[in-house]
């Protein structure tokens, strides 16, 4: 019996033994992962649907297919990974690769405790993504050169990011910034996140700090300078605030509150004080395992009402203080209409007048390979305006989703916006007509190809 014991013993000392031994060999193994993603997209679209400058459109209606294909490089030893990925966007039949660039490539250390350290161009997305994310369905999608420092680890999160941005490199004239990949000059941001043990409840705290330009500037040799005789600098505002979510079994509540404080820049007038701030609640519940609904109410706070004429001018010259909240680099589809029509496009003369999103949706899956979701959205803004009604219009979206096998989906959508004459004064132009858009999405993803030495 002593015999029988010693041997078991020995073997499963031997196994433990090779066990360690393989996965430290394993530890100490270079992972190499190569992948593409082919996107094909077209749009559609009509009836008075305002340009990104504000003005009124120019015609009845466009239609276009984009193009976008991305290389992805990621290697990884060590508790080291560097990551890459090159884009490239493209109007079919346009001349030339039009949009290649660097869209992440960046350095990641992380230690055996949770503490992680990554720098280089990032595509940033946390929480519900309200405030900072991808914004994915713009085709180009955003992302940030930053420095990150953090710690994950039993339940907690946290990280801080650090960014500073210039146009070039050039000792004299190169400090003042604008027309960037991102807008802002610095940018300083802190996220706790924290999973509560034994609870379907998890809660983040944002504080984003970020510095814009600020100053009248001309072109100097093709430079940009400031030539109001001040040396250029940076005004900051700040956004902070939290998000909750909890999601017992079938049900997912979601909620935010943030406010924003701090300066604004007008390049005409100079910095301006803000006092604005937005909160949001959503309720999803998966009523089976194949179907659901969501409902919601989103505002944002607006500025002061000022007049507007049928001409498009104001009738008073500015505000003292900005209410107008906005969202910054949140990914906006997903929130306020996925055509994005409130924050993408500006106002007239750059009046906010906040909005008010109230929502309602069902999704079902019909079979394996399809489901279907569709969405209605009331839409006022939260300013009183004066002779016009608050509703901004209502809109009902349609999306369906066909995956053909693991690596190949055909995704469509359409959207009918109703606008009022409130739209209509307020973009200046014939938004209160039926606005049409329909769009598809080809997406092939195949299985990133992994080799490891």
């Amino acid at each position: 019996m002593r015999r029988i014991l010693l041997c078991i013993a020995l073997l499963t000392s031997h196994f433990s033994l090779l066990t360690a031994t393989a996965q430290g060999q394993a530890d100490t193994l270079n992972h190499l992962s190569f992948g593409l993603q082919f996107l094909t997209h077209g749009e559609t679209c009509g009836g008075g649907l305002p340009r990104s400058d504000g003005m009124p459109a120019t015609e009845d209606r466009s239609s276009f297919l984009l193009g976008r294909t991305r290389f992805m490089l990621d290697y990884t030893h060590q508790g080291l990974e560097a990551y890459a990925m090159v884009q490239n966007n493209k109007v079919w039949g346009a001349d030339g690769n039009q949009k290649l660039n660097l869209y992440e490539g960046w350095l990641k250390m992380t230690a055996k405790n949770g503490l992680f350290a990554q720098v280089g161009r990032v595509a940033l997305a946390y929480d519900d993504e309200r405030i900072i994310g991808p914004n994915d369905f713009a085709m180009a999608a955003a992302s940030h050169d930053v420095l990150r420092l953090g710690y994950e680890g039993h339940g907690h999160q946290v990280h801080a990011i650090l960014a500073y941005n210039q146009n070039d490199d050039d000792v004299y004239d190169g400090s003042y910034y604008v027309d960037g990949a991102q807008d802002y000059k610095t940018m300083q941001m802190v996220w706790y996140h924290y999973d509560v043990p034994k609870i379907p409840l998890g809660a983040s705290l944002l504080f984003m700090n970020v510095g814009l330009q600020a100053g009248e500037y001309t072109e100097v040799n093709n430079k940009k300078v400031v030539n109001d005789g001040n040396p250029p600098r940076t005004v900051n505002q700040q956004v902070y605030g939290g998000y909750l979510n909890f999601h017992p079994k079938r049900l997912t509540l979601e909620g935010s509150y943030y406010r924003q404080e701090g300066k604004a820049v007008d390049k005409a007038m100079g910095p301006s004080p803000i006092e604005a701030w937005m909160a949001s609640v959503k309720a999803t519940v998966s009523v089976t395992d194949n179907y659901g609904f969501e409902v919601g109410y989103d505002y944002l706070s607006g500025d002061d009402y000022m007049p507007v004429l049928y001409s498009g001018s104001f009738g008073m010259p500015r505000h003292e203080v900005i209410k107008g909240f906005m969202p910054l680099y949140g990914s906006h589809t997903k929130f306020y209409g996925i055509m994005d029509y409130y924050y993408a496009s500006s106002y007239s003369n750059g009046f906010t007048p906040g909005l008010q999103n109230a929502f309602v949706g069902v999704s079902g899956s019909f079979w394996d390979k399809l489901n279907a979701k569709m969405r209605y959205h009331y839409l006022a803004v939260t300013t009183d305006l004066h002779n016009l009604d608050r509703t901004l219009g209502h809109s009902v979206e349609l999306e369906a989703r066909y995956k053909f096998s693991k690596e190949v989906s055909l995704s469509a959508g359409y959207t009918h916006m109703m606008g009022t004459e409130t739209m209509d004064r307020l973009k200046q132009g014939s938004a209160s007509k039926h606005a049409q858009w329909g769009w598809f999405s080809l997406v092939f993803s195949p299985s990133k190809l992994t080799t490891k030495w």
